[in-house]
């Protein structure tokens, strides 16, 4: 069975008052959660909580299984959280348009299951390279991809923050999935925009390739998107899966885990 320790950070920003931003660790049941609210006043920071709350009510209802049963798991959050923001908009139509990007990773066996919507995104650090698993669901990506600007061009245009995908928008979700192997030294990094907007890949690798702890290697990547002005809230969870012999009891996991209270 894969070991793995989590670790999470959220931050308001330098201008924002209030947090849209919301995860979720849970070594017991091996998964972590990671969500931007959109919606404006409350309505974001209410979404992203439906979305947590959501993946924890739903892994810990069925527990763990195998790769079939963890992608279930995976598709049954995602279905959970967008049919109570639906129908909290309906209920209260001063909030429509609330939303968030999500992304929800789990491991099983020696391997991990990932679950994505929208430009949060997952990374994995392995052997000194950052490789991203998740693809953008803006409107930027979709110009990249097609060649109609340079992917230079994209943090700085100004459409960069038109979501395509988004939790809670539309009863269909389109859910990118992806899965893989995992091996002792791998690090997940789940990540907000807030993170992606303000830090460059290649300053976020290094930042990874540092021998820290990972709830020092968190606060440093917060610390570089305040460095950069903070402008978003941001928020970083990392996942490190440890050597087979090494110590990972729930109390020692217990230790790095961070996870703060959120409103629903």
């Amino acid at each position: 069975m894969v070991r793995v320790r989590f670790f999470g950070k959220s931050d308001a920003g330098l201008v924002r008052e209030n947090n849209e931003d919301a995860f979720l660790v849970q070594p017991e049941l091996s998964f972590a959660a990671l969500a931007d609210g959109m919606g404006g006043a409350a309505a974001g920071e209410l979404a992203s909580s439906f979305f947590v709350r959501s993946a924890l009510e739903t892994f810990a209802r069925k527990g763990q299984g195998d790769s079939e049963d963890c992608l279930v798991l995976l598709r049954a959050s995602f279905e959970l959280a967008n049919k109570r923001i639906l129908d909290h908009a309906t209920e209260k139509p001063e909030d429509k348009g609330l939303g968030c990007t999500a992304e929800l990773l789990t491991f099983f066996d020696n391997n991990f299951a990932l679950a994505h919507i929208g430009d949060s995104r997952t990374y994995l650090f392995r052997g000194n390279e950052l490789k991203r698993l998740t693809q953008d669901h803006s409107l930027v990506q979709e110009l990249v991809d097609r060649g109609a600007i340079k992917p230079e061009e994209a943090r700085h245009h100004k459409m960069r923050h038109v979501i395509l995908r988004a939790v809670g928008h539309e009863e269909n979700l389109d859910i990118q999935f992806n899965q893989g192997e995992v091996f002792p030294g791998d690090l997940f990094l789940l990540c907000s925009d807030g993170l992606t907007d303000m830090v460059e890949d290649e300053q976020i690798s290094n930042i990874l390739a540092q021998p820290l702890e990972i709830d020092v290697s968190a606060q440093k990547l917060v610390d570089a998107a305040m460095e950069m002005g903070g402008h978003d809230n941001v928020t970083v969870v990392l996942c490190e899966v440890v050597e087979e012999g090494e110590d990972c009891s729930p109390e020692d996991v217990k230790t790095v885990v961070n996870m703060p209270a959120y409103k629903v």
